[in-house]
């Protein structure tokens, strides 16, 4: 077959046969029956004839079999006339139905012709057989052709889109959308084809061919392009050699498709300027990864594991561990092979792919191991144990295989497949599988390893095709994605797949309809603007939207967060929001077959939401995904390095499972759900899209069957529908799609109007507008344009069949005129034969009558004989007569010679006069040239002033529409201040509450002041129960040494607890503010719980601290660690100062970054001054008002350059102003540093303060004499505090029942004290028991921490390599090595003073309490302060945007500057070839001026020599008339003769005799009778040559006009392409605008990742704030930092007032502006008088020509400037525009933020009254304890009341004053150079506005000037327009008496007439000035020509 075909003749399969589609049969019958289309079950659609109607029915008979049916009238569609049959491009159809496109289709198809265009698309149509369309030549004949100059071809498409990127340099696509099987691979692979042969920068592939290849062949055509006869460069071949490996990997056999892509892709062709390839890149949308674990009925799974199985050879086999087919359960139906397929070759093919994609040995192994590994997935066997449901695995084999091949241990995967370890709660447990989960892990697994390898193979090709050598200046892209399809039942990918094709469709319909609107505008119709695209987005919302109501992807997602949300939930919500969306329905079908019902544009799709949740998750057994990140094969390893961002099984088991769904979440917040991921990988492609220009190739499949030749109409309509098709021909029908030329529809439908258009010439419209009149059509039905009549659908077949009933008519009109005369012309033939029979009759009647008569024979005898006698005489006379006749022979010889000489000379004057007429004709003719240049040139004119109007209007609305944007914006500003405004009263509202709480907290600590009062009672009876303690402490050590443990373990939870709070405010962070400050209130309520809980164990303590001194030194160890932990946390301080030291440092440098580009900008502006001064001076014009108006310019020049001078000043005394700021800054934090180090030395010292806390642990362990239940109350916080984070609701109320139920529980025990003291040994041992259990419980919690600690630490040493800061933790880590050896040093010099101070340290515990205390509260208060700090960072983060946000801008105005500047410039060289051209016509016409003078000269001589050739001509005639009147008297001599009779006796032999010797000489005479009138008729054969070569002349000087004509036209055209490329280069400016947006929003987004880096480094400071919180201890530090942060915001208040200040003299300078404004405009009105007055002077001096032409050509010149000027000034307003707007909404920013400055000194303010209040309140309460405490211990305190003193003395000099101090100093000094950072920002940012205003200001006024001058010059421009008009008008009529002069002197040559009125008329005509373009002549002489002239036009076209 292949062979055959490619045999044959390829335009056969390309070209339309246009005599079959041009057949009058087919016409005749079309218009006879009235053909129509019905439906038809069998074929769509079926032809048939109208025979009768009957109301809503029609009666038809079908045309295939003559039956007759019975349809409804809205059934029947239309047919349209046979000259449509088989059209290349479905859109020219005049009745675009369903039936007319599918029938045009179907003929092509069986024509063998499958691509077809309809519109923007190119439909193609499976062939199922190989076409010789595909080779080398036919790329050639494609090449460098236009689409509508080639038949319908994907190379047509392809090189459409390839010229249009290297003409336009704008980026192009290429859409192949369709089903499976349609062909959308193989349209991909043969553009990809044709741009590597046309792109490719490779010599030598002319010399060969390419093989023929199908659209749709089973082999790889990619592959066989390469490895053919062709050559291409390696970047090319490499480019064709990607389709292999991804069509091994990524295609498999389907029923509809032997070779169908499992994925999408856009390939992404670069190109450099000169249009090569440079490079390519591939991305993949939606493999479809679960055929690589099971395949339907008679399919396959993907192409490379059958390749591999059956090309891997036994070395490869047995390294790989394969197999057989059927061996493999992921291969479903074993090895099927495919038609015509060798999987042993392609298995070559592949890896030959591999290699020239420079694919090294490793890495093919690696992956083919991966592939083997997917398989040995399916071999690994599960089964049900017998009395569990738990999975066993009991055959390994097939584990073992799948570990080696990836590298991991056979017993850690066995163990993570079947009992993971799962996450409940905050405990890992090991959790058994089922079978049924292990299968699915497994499965799921097996994907994903697929996946990873399918995306990992794509990103290795993009990485060999990228070529980083050359930088692509324009790209190709090429989307290969399936299309629209509706099955039964549809999943989520099928949506998936249905979004994209809406998406896409939208893209096509605004395309299309953008370019059809374009076309209606160009042509000025009416027509109001449409977007279709507009049609498709409720759908497309119902999909995607994000909230509100949120739409199917985000509701899909929001259920994947809920714990216990499944399918049905998911359904359930989605009907609820968009229940009543209009394209969301609920399903007609049962509930088992579908869930909801989403009305697409090609139709209903019922989809069925099975698994979506699990799809959409797509969750993994995270167990075997951190042992595939851990492999040892380092491929394996790099596939799953994106383990974090997995959902593991854990996650999905606790939504169905477990209570604890809030756990839901991923690691870091990395994970994004698959329609996440696909929604922003569509938002990328569809912006991609956007920017360039579109192709669609849309692709349909004839048959299921695979067979070639059938057409299967439902088939292929169902697909149109889905592919679009029909959706265009919709959209077409909402417009005018038929479309027809004027002359063309006058030209074929004038027969229906005979009498509407009169006689002689008429415009094209003008005739057309009558014939639509004479027609009567409805208005609505057509529209007339400039150069087209456009029609709705229908019209032109209705027009169609009127005129073929009007042909017919008057075809049988004529037949029967033409018969007539036939029958008439044979009837008169007839008549003559029978008269001419009846005069033969008659005469041979006669001749038998007379031939026997007698007499009649002697009479015919005798006759002859008559004359004989009288010969003689005769002769004697005939002598004489020949002698006289030879001497006028020799006469009349010698004249005849004279005339032959006077005839030559005539001749050649006649030639003379030919040429000069010629050349008359030739000037006449360029005349007329010039004239029709002149007309074209004034065209031309006001077409660009008409151009110049309609952009100035544009510009206009455009200024408005930004200024409503600018209002837009202005309440959007006003609507977020009022949101701002509820946030803050909600937080007020939320601080009130904060206060209640505290009051019940007071009433807390109240009842505490009684349970101390109580056990005050019972320290009395404490000492007749020392000596049974004494007993007990013996059997205690041991459950004491386990409290000790307890402790630890505590300390370690509540780290364990505070890094669960950190990781919930990262997480909460994403929620609403009102819930984030509900979570800072509940962990404040924690803490206040904490603290009560303290106190509690703290008058525990007092109890039993008689008993407890002996462990306080293993209670000091334990505190040891930390004063390490607090010791790093000063260091981590240090580092910070250190780190803000470096980016005050960076702020430093970008400041001086500022100041050069001030000095810039300066420069630039300097310069632009001069420019200006220059062009002013230039364009200077002598007249007083432009003197004025250079002295108001050079005064503002002078007020400019002072303002500018004073701007400098103030700049440069600020940056002297920052310099000395900054410099006083380093200094600052150098003293911080210094005092950094000596705190470092004073921790050391502080180690006595530190031991007061260490004996807290010593106290618990105590508390364990008087009671068991106590340590359980422990445990029960742990536990309840562990699930705090899933029970926030009820945390405080169970907080509180803890609190009540623990005093009571003290209470009762306190009262039963006796009895507990005697069941003391009991209890021990319980206690030991207990503290076992508690020991397990601990050790399984310790070992749940070490596990998240290495958890913590794995993702630590990520983010260590990510970050540059490894160094520094090296150093830091060497420091804390050496400060843990000193504090061992120092612990060990403690350990020997701690027994010398335990008996002080007791004494000592009642004045720490209330310390404590006290210190809690300073810890509070630092938590305010440390959120105050958090604000005002915020705050500084804000400026910091703003000041980026403004610098962009200013780059982005400097690249709009040099913009306009460059167009300026090709403006400025396209006026310079204007006046050029212009130049060029001004000689022109000065020659043709004086080559006219010459014409008339000449025309003078001709006259002349006209006349005497006339006279001679004359006398030539006169001697032809004698001579014809002598000839005439010898015939009648001669016949006299012959007939006298002579009865003279002379016989009749002397009568022959001189008879023969006569007829000689009459002979003779003849002879030169003919040779005299042969002269006469060269002379008039001449004559008549001469009116030929005129009619020649004429004819040539026509053509010359036409040409001359023409080459207007093409001038014309090139004046109108040099505009509309002015326009792309503006479409090109704006698309570079957007692109410039889009690289802001990406800027804009890293910067908001940026500040989540920062928020998480602001975190980790808080962490050292809270640490730092516990060594603050004293009151006077916080009165310092109060009176630091009063000084802080009175420094504030000043600078707010300053920035207010700065407002105030920002508004002023607006109103300046608006002032200079108003000034500028009486100024331009004034201009605009002035001008008026010198456009009247111009008018009245027109006399003067010479000067006037002068000033014509200066005005052009000026009038070029002008029109420069003009857009350059229009660009400039779009500038100020910006910018205006860009400082309002700066001005509007800062006005917001002083606000926020406000509101933030008054909530400061509040703060420190509030902290005020607390103040006094702690006072008071410790003045009470400290009462309450003397009074109670009055024996002991008195001993103890000078050591207290001591210490108080040590605790208030080394803590107060140095420690606590100088951090406070810091932090406060941090936070006032913050402000001051934040301050000069703002001064910064102001200064920059007030420059950016005073740029603004000056531009405007220069705009302003330039807006004048150029009115002025407009004006002028007018004025010379019309005297232009008036002298074109003066020359038109000048041509015009031209050619009378010259048809008049025509006509009198021809008729010979008198030539003297020609030179009397010359002489009434004056002079006529061409050059100047003006004719002088009288009016009645302009009359007369003008008449003249009419008649010989009317003659010439008559």
């Amino acid at each position: 077959m292949s062979q055959r075909s490619g045999q044959e003749d390829p335009e056969r399969y390309l070209f339309v046969d246009r005599a079959v589609v041009y057949n009058p049969a087919a016409q005749a019958d079309w218009t006879a029956k009235r053909l129509v289309w019905i439906p038809s079950e069998r074929h769509g659609f079926e032809a048939a004839g109208v025979r009768e109607e009957r109301g809503d029915e029609v009666v038809v008979e079908l045309a295939e079999n003559g039956k007759k049916a019975v349809v409804n009238k809205d059934d029947i569609q239309k047919m349209n006339p046979p000259k449509f049959s088989k059209v290349e491009d479905m859109a020219e159809l005049t009745c675009l139905n369903e039936a007319s496109v599918l029938h045009n289709l179907k003929d092509r198809y069986y024509s063998g012709l499958i691509y077809t265009y309809s519109g923007l698309f190119c439909v193609v149509i499976n062939p199922y057989k190989n076409l010789p369309i595909y080779s080398e030549n036919i790329i050639e004949m494609y090449r460098g052709k236009k689409r509508h100059e080639m038949p319908p071809h994907i190379y047509a498409i392809s090189e459409s889109a390839y010229r249009c990127m290297l003409q336009d340099r704008e980026d192009q696509s290429i859409l192949c959308t369709g089903e499976s099987g349609a062909g959308k691979t193989e349209n991909t692979k043969k553009v990809i084809q044709y741009l590597a042969h046309v792109a490719s920068s490779h010599k030598g592939r002319k010399d060969h061919n390419i093989p023929p290849e199908s659209p749709k062949p089973v082999k790889l055509q990619a592959q066989h392009a390469v490895s053919g006869p062709l050559f291409y460069g390696e970047l090319e071949r490499q480019l064709l050699q990607a389709n292999p490996i991804l069509e091994s990997f990524g295609n498999a056999k389907t029923v509809k498709n032997d070779n169908s892509s499992r994925f999408g892709k856009f390939i992404r062709i670069n190109f450099d300027v000169t249009g090569y390839i440079v490079g390519a890149n591939i991305e993949t949308y939606l493999l479809e990864k679960s055929r690589a674990i099971r395949q339907a009925k008679d399919e396959r799974t993907f192409h490379v594991f059958y390749q591999l199985l059956a090309g891997a050879g036994e070395h490869l086999k047995s390294d790989l561990l394969l197999e057989g087919f059927n061996n493999y359960r992921f291969l479903s139906n074993g090895n099927i092979p495919i038609p015509g397929q060798q999987d042993k070759e392609n298995f070559q093919e592949t890896m030959d792919a591999m290699h020239i994609m420079s694919f090294s040995h490793e890495e093919i192994l690696a992956m083919l191991k991966v592939v083997s590994s997917v398989l040995q997935f399916g071999n690994i066997i599960f089964k049900k144990e017998r009395n569990t449901d738990q999975a066993s695995m009991p055959d390994n084999t097939a584990a073992q295989k799948l570990c080696h091949l990836l590298g991991m241990n056979v017993m850690e995967f066995t163990r993570a497949i079947l009992s993971p370890r799962i996450k409940v709660g905050r405990d890992y447990v090991q959790k058994a599988q089922t079978k049924e989960q292990a299968d699915f892990a497994v499965e799921a697994l097996a994907k994903a390893t697929y996946e990873r390898l399918f995306r990992w193979l794509v990103h290795r090709i993009n990485r060999a095709l990228d070529r980083t050598k050359r930088q692509g200046a324009s790209f190709i892209g090429i989307l290969d994605i399936a299309g629209f399809e509706i099955f039964q039942l549809n999943s989520f990918e099928q949506m998936c797949i249905n979004y994209t094709n809406e998406k896409l469709q939208q893209l096509f319909n605004h395309t299309m309809f953008i370019l059809e609107q374009e076309e209606y505008q160009r042509e000025g119709i009416e027509w109001s603007f449409i977007d279709f695209g507009l049609d498709l987005q409720p759908c497309i919302d119902l999909i995607e939207r994000p909230a509100n109501p949120p739409g199917v992807l985000a509701l899909l997602d929001e259920e994947c967060w809920f714990p216990k949300a499944t399918d049905k939930t998911f359904v359930d919500k989605l009907i609820q929001e968009q229940g009543t969306h209009s394209k969301f329905q609920r399903p007609r079908q049962l509930k088992d077959k579908a869930d909801f019902c989403i009305i697409h544009y090609a139709g209903r799709v019922d989809y069925k939401a099975d698994e979506w949740l699990m799809k959409n998750m797509d969750p993994l057994n995270d167990n075997v995904a951190t042992l595939l990140h851990q492999s040892t094969d380092k491929f394996v390893g790099e596939l799953w390095k994106d383990v974090d961002r997995i959902v593991g099984l854990d996650q999905v088991a606790g939504m169905n499972e477990t209570a604890f769904g809030a756990t839901y979440k991923t690691k870091k917040g990395m994970f994004r759900t698959v329609g996440q991921l696909y929604k922003e990988s569509l938002t990328k492609l569809m912006a991609t899209l956007r920017n360039t220009n579109p192709n669609f190739v849309r692709c349909i499949i004839p048959n299921h069957e695979k067979r070639a030749g059938k057409l299967e109409p439902h088939l292929v309509l169902d697909q149109l529908k889905c592919n679009g098709v029909l959706e265009g021909i919709r959209i077409c029908r909402q417009g005018f799609p038929n479309r027809i030329v004027f002359q063309e529809f006058r030209q074929r439908y004038e027969i229906l109007t005979p009498n509407a258009i009169p006689k002689g010439f008429m415009d094209g419209k003008q005739a057309c507008e009558r014939m639509i009149r004479a027609l009567e059509l409805d208005p609505n039905l057509f529209r007339i344009g400039q150069s087209k009549i456009f029609f709705r659908t229908g019209v032109l077949a209705h027009l169609e069949e009127e005129r073929d009933l009007k042909i017919t008519d008057i075809i049988i009109y004529f037949q029967s005129v033409c018969r007539g005369y036939l029958a008439r012309k044979a009837f008169a033939k007839k008549q003559q034969q029978l008269s001419a029979l009846k005069v033969l009759q008659r005469n041979c009647a006669a001749y038998l009558k007379l031939r026997h008569w007698q007499w009649w024979r002697l009479f015919t005898k005798v006759k002859p004989l008559l004359q004989v006698t009288r010969q003689e005489e005769e002769m004697q006379a005939k002598d004489e007569e020949l002698i006289k006749v030879k001497e006028r022979q020799l006469k009349v010889e010698n004249e005849l010679v004279e005339m032959e000489r006077k005839h030559q000379q005539l001749v050649e004057e006649k030639n003379i006069l030919a040429e000069q007429l010629q050349a008359e004709t030739e000037l006449f003719a360029e005349a007329e040239e010039m004239r029709a240049r002149l007309a074209s040139r004034k065209q031309e004119l006001e077409e660009i002033l008409h151009d110049l109007e309609s952009r100035v209007e544009e510009e206009e609305e455009r200024n408005q529409s930004l200024q409503n944007e600018k209002k837009k914006m202005q309440s959007h500003i006003q609507d977020l201040e009022e949101q701002l405004d509820e946030e803050e009263a909600a937080r007020q509202k939320l601080q009130l509450d904060k206060v209640t709480a505290e009051a019940k907290i007071k009433k807390l600590e109240e009842d505490i002041v009684l349970l101390e009062d109580q056990n005050s009672k019972f320290l009395k009876e404490k000492k007749l129960l020392e000596d049974r303690i004494s007993e007990a402490t013996s059997q205690l050590t041991e459950e004491e040494e386990k409290a000790k443990n307890l402790g630890k373990v505590k300390n370690k939870q509540e780290m364990m607890m505070v890094d669960l709070e950190e990781r919930l405010k990262k997480e909460e962070k994403t929620r609403q503010e009102l819930e984030k400050a509900k979570r800072k209130l509940d962990a404040e309520t924690t803490d206040l719980q904490d603290q009560i809980a303290e106190l509690q164990a703290q008058i525990e303590e007092l109890k039993i601290q008689l008993a407890k001194k002996e462990e306080e030194l293993q209670a000091a160890l334990a505190r040891s660690d930390e004063e390490m932990v607090q010791k790093n946390n000063a260091l981590k301080q240090v580092r910070e100062l250190q780190a803000q030291l470096a980016e005050l440092q960076e702020d430093l440098e970008s400041e001086r970054m500022c100041r050069s580009k001030a000095e810039k900008l300066k420069r630039d502006l300097s310069e632009e001054l001069e420019a200006l001064k220059t062009e002013l001076e230039d364009t200077l014009d002598t007249t007083a008002a432009q003197q004025e108006l250079r002295t108001k310019r050079e005064q503002e020049v002078a007020e400019l350059k002072k303002a500018i001078d004073e701007e400098t000043k103030n700049h440069e005394a600020q940056i002297q102003d920052m310099r000395q700021r900054h410099s006083t800054a380093l200094e600052e934090l150098s003293e911080q540093l210094d005092q950094a180090k000596r705190f470092k030395t004073n921790l050391e010292k502080n180690k006595q303060a530190l031991e007061s806390d260490n004996k807290e642990l010593g106290c618990e362990v105590k508390s364990l004499q008087q009671a068991k239940a106590e340590s359980e109350h422990k445990r029960k916080k742990l536990e309840a505090q562990l699930q705090e984070f899933v029970a926030r609701a009820t945390e405080v109320e169970r907080a509180k029942g803890e609190l009540a139920e623990r005093s009571h529980k003290l209470q009762t025990e306190l009262d039963n004290v006796s009895t507990l003291l005697e069941e003391a040994e009991k209890k021990g041992i319980k206690l030991a028991k207990d503290a076992d259990s508690l020991g397990s419980q601990l050790q399984d919690t310790h070992e749940l921490l070490q596990e998240e600690t290495r958890q913590k630490l794995n993702l630590g040493s990520r983010v260590r390599q990510l970050e540059e800061e490894k160094n520094t933790l090296l150093e830091q880590q060497e420091e804390d090595e050496e400060a843990r050896r000193n504090l061992e040093k120092q612990l060990q010099t403690v350990q020997a003073q701690l027994f010398e101070t335990k008996k002080k340290l007791d004494e000592d515990v009642g004045a720490m309490e209330g310390l404590e205390e006290v210190k809690r509260k300073l810890q509070k208060d630092v938590e305010l302060t440390s959120q105050r700090l958090e604000e005002k960072a915020m705050a500084m983060d804000k400026m910091e945007k703003t000041k980026n946000r403004l610098q962009q801008e200013l780059d982005d105005l400097s690249v709009d500057l040099d913009h306009q500047r460059q167009i300026v410039s090709n403006l400025e060289k396209k006026q310079k070839k204007f006046d050029q051209m212009l130049a060029e016509e001004k000689t022109i016409s000065a020659r043709y001026a004086e080559e006219r003078d010459r014409a008339e000269a000449e025309a003078r001589e001709k006259d002349t020599k006209a006349l005497s050739m006339a006279r001679a001509l004359e006398e030539a005639l006169e001697a032809k008339e004698e001579l014809e009147r002598f000839n005439k008297q010898l015939r009648a001599e001669m016949e006299d003769l012959m007939s006298s009779k002579d009865d003279v006796g002379k016989n009749v032999h002397e009568l022959e005799k001189s008879k023969r010797t006569l007829e000689q000489q009459v002979e003779e005479m003849r002879t030169q009778l003919e040779e005299l009138e042969d002269e006469l008729q060269a002379t008039e054969d001449a004559k008549l040559r001469l009116e030929v070569n005129m009619q020649a002349m004429k004819a040539q000087f026509d053509r010359d006009l036409q040409a001359r004509d023409e080459q207007g036209d093409e001038k014309k055209r090139a004046l109108v392409k040099q505009v509309r490329e002015m326009e792309a280069e503006l479409e090109d400016e704006r698309k570079q605008r957007t692109l410039a947006v889009a690289v802001k929003k990406k800027l804009e987004m890293d910067l908001s990742e940026l500040e989540g880096q920062i928020e998480a480094a602001n975190k980790g400071r808080d962490e050292a704030i809270k640490q730092l919180r516990k060594l603050q201890a004293q009151m006077k530090d916080y009165q310092r930092e109060l009176e630091e942060a009063r000084a802080s915001r009175d420094e504030i208040f000043t600078q707010s007032k300053e920035n207010e200040k700065k407002l105030k003299s920002l508004e002023a300078e607006i109103l300046q502006l608006q002032e200079d404004h108003a000034a500028s405009e009486r100024a331009r009105r004034h201009a605009e008088q002035e001008r008026d007055e010198l456009a009247d002077e111009i008018a009245n001096s027109a006399s003067g020509k010479s000067s006037l032409l002068e000033e014509k050509r200066r005005l052009e010149t000026r009038i070029a400037q002008l029109e420069e000027e003009l857009e350059e000034e229009q660009g400039n307003m779009e500038l100020l525009n910006d910018r205006f707007r860009k400082t309002s909404l700066q001005v509007d920013n800062l006005n917001t933020e002083l606000a926020g400055e406000r509101s933030a000194a008054q909530k400061s303010e509040n703060a420190r009254q509030q902290m005020e209040r607390q103040n006094k309140e702690l006072k008071a309460k410790l003045a009470e304890l400290e009462g309450a405490v003397k009074s109670k211990f009055k024996a002991s305190i008195t001993a103890l009341e000078a050591k207290i003193l001591q210490l108080e003395e040590q605790l208030e000099q080394e803590a107060k004053e140095r420690a606590a101090a100088n951090k406070i100093v810091r932090r406060t000094e941090k936070k006032l150079k913050e402000v001051m950072m934040q301050v000069e920002d703002e001064r910064r940012h102001a200064d920059q506005y007030k420059e950016q205003m005073e740029k603004a200001n000056s531009r405007m006024k220069q705009l302003k000037r330039q807006l004048e001058e150029a009115e002025e010059e407009a004006t002028r421009a007018n004025a010379s327009r019309r005297k232009l008009q008036r002298e074109l008008d003066d020359a038109t009529e000048a041509s015009e008496g031209l050619t009378r002069e010259v048809t008049s002197l025509k006509n009198r040559l021809r008729r010979g007439g008198p030539v003297s009125s020609f030179s009397s008329s010359r002489s009434s005509r004056r002079n006529l000035n061409l050059d100047g373009a003006s004719v002088d002549m009288s009016d009645d002489d302009a009359d007369s020509r003008a008449s003249d002239f009419n008649e010989t036009q009317t003659s010439n076209v008559e």
